[in-house]
């Protein structure tokens, strides 16, 4: 009797489709969801497999807005480009502007919500409950990074050198909501501190005080950055929006092109060697 054939399963609490019905999340997608359920709390939901409350969606949907677009950013820029060079090809233009998202632009949502959860996991539990021990952590924090030359994930900004608008906004709001967690208190006692080791004033950064609200929130903090290129998908479709209306792709590309100089190659010339030959 020949062997019955197994079937591959691939179980998912996601999307599923039947002949008359869709269901997402065990629920009908037509009937449950659609009219009823925000965007904001769908991505949410989706991440986290649970629904958030009113609050979480409230600090969820304040750091979308933070991070949706920041003006003429390399993202926008390259996303109008490609644009201009491909305008058959909408998803390439927002393509190759989620691509930029890396450690100077977007990125750092994700790397200072890593930062501060490693720091808040080495405490073993020993959350502090006031502010004066926060800062005990942080002045810490900081003096390991100076220490190690490594530069403290959310601090400084090249527009808002005075600060950014979106840092006490967005902390009002987590507090308003009650969830103004660990990463959080880390986060603004960095900012409290860090003068006294650095010798300088930095800003908090929008950017960065979205990582520590989102990892407060508990989301999966390998996504963090996703909810930022999710963000500024936004605000890239507005970029391409404005492009239509407005268009000035070309006239950025004609300044490059019509601006260059020719000069003499630079050829490259690697470094010495600094490791010891070995005998073979």
């Amino acid at each position: 009797m020949a062997e019955r054939e197994t079937r591959a399963v691939y179980p998912t609490a996601l999307g599923a489709s039947g002949p008359k019905t869709i269901t997402l999340l065990g629920h009908d997608l037509a009937e449950d969801v659609m009219g009823s359920v925000g965007f904001g709390a769908l991505a949410f939901w989706l991440a986290t497999q649970r629904r958030p409350s009113p609050g979480e969606t409230r600090v969820f949907e304040a750091v979308l807005a933070a991070l949706a677009d920041h003006g003429f950013t390399p993202t926008a820029i390259v996303t109008r480009l490609t644009y201009l060079s491909a305008p058959d090809s909408i998803q390439g233009a927002l393509a190759a502007g989620l691509l930029g998202g890396g450690s100077r632009f977007l990125g750092v949502t994700e790397d200072t919500g890593r930062f501060l959860h490693d720091v808040v996991e080495s405490l073993d539990g020993a959350v502090p409950s006031e502010g004066a021990d926060w800062d005990a952590v942080a002045l810490r924090t900081v003096q390991q990074q100076r220490t190690a030359g490594k530069f403290v994930p959310g601090l400084g900004h090249h527009v808002h050198k005075e600060g950014d608008p979106r840092t006490p906004r967005l902390m009002r709001i987590a507090t308003e909501e009650g969830l103004f967690g660990p990463h959080l208190s880390l986060f603004a006692a960095i900012g409290r501190v860090h003068p006294t080791v650095l010798g300088r004033t930095l800003p908090l950064n929008g950017a960065g005080v979205c990582g520590a609200a989102l990892a407060d929130l508990g989301l999966p903090l390998p996504l963090l950055r996703g909810f930022a290129l999710l963000a500024r998908t936004a605000g890239l479709i507005g970029q391409l929006a404005e492009e239509l209306r407005h268009p000035v792709a070309r006239d950025i590309f004609l300044s490059v092109d019509l601006n260059n100089t020719s000069v003499p190659p630079d050829p490259y010339v690697p470094e010495p060697s600094t490791e010891e030959s070995g005998n073979g």
